[in-house]
């Protein structure tokens, strides 16, 4: 799935009021994380993760890899936070409705 500027500018908008839930360190990401990374986009669609500064990867270049392997969309990266989405694929627990 892809979306457009538009639907990509109201999920910035969503996140915004959203909590960082996952901050990833020094070590990057193991297989449990990415694990629960995606367990947490099956509930929520949409979340938001913090780079720490001893991490040896930048925002940039995590975001890309984690939406690869969570097969999620980088909504935007901003500074030291990314946010990820996935659509659920049941469309009765879809929590963020794209369709305008």
């Amino acid at each position: 799935m892809t979306i457009t500027s538009k639907q990509r500018a109201k999920l910035r908008a969503i996140a915004s009021g959203y909590d960082t839930i996952f901050q990833i360190g020094k070590n990057g990401t193991s297989d449990e994380q990415v694990n629960q990374l995606s367990n947490a986009l099956e509930a929520r669609e949409m979340i938001k993760i913090k780079v720490l500064e001893n991490c040896d990867y930048t925002a940039k270049e995590l975001a890309e890899e984690l939406a690869a392997l969570t097969k999620s969309m980088v909504v935007c990266v901003i500074g030291s936070k990314i946010v990820l989405y996935r659509q659920n694929k049941n469309p009765k627990k879809r929590v963020i409705d794209l369709d305008d």
